[in-house]
């Protein structure tokens, strides 16, 4: 994608969060890695993408034309 906010899509909806695994998806084994370690790096994936999307609308803001 382009750093240019005129070549961002129109339609740039903020990124879904991943959903939480409950807490039964945990077998208790110690699996390495276990399932809520996925989790946690989606999580950690989403913030990453909320920030871009964030900046991308702030961004969007600041340069529309008056």
């Amino acid at each position: 994608m382009s750093d240019s906010p005129s070549a961002w899509p129109a339609d740039d909806p903020p990124p879904e969060p991943p959903i939480a695994p409950p807490p039964e998806a945990c077998c208790g084994s110690g699996c390495d890695p276990c399932i809520f370690d996925f989790y946690s790096e989606e999580v950690q994936q989403h913030r990453l993408l909320l920030a871009q999307w964030q900046a991308r609308q702030a961004l969007r803001e600041h340069t529309k034309p008056i």
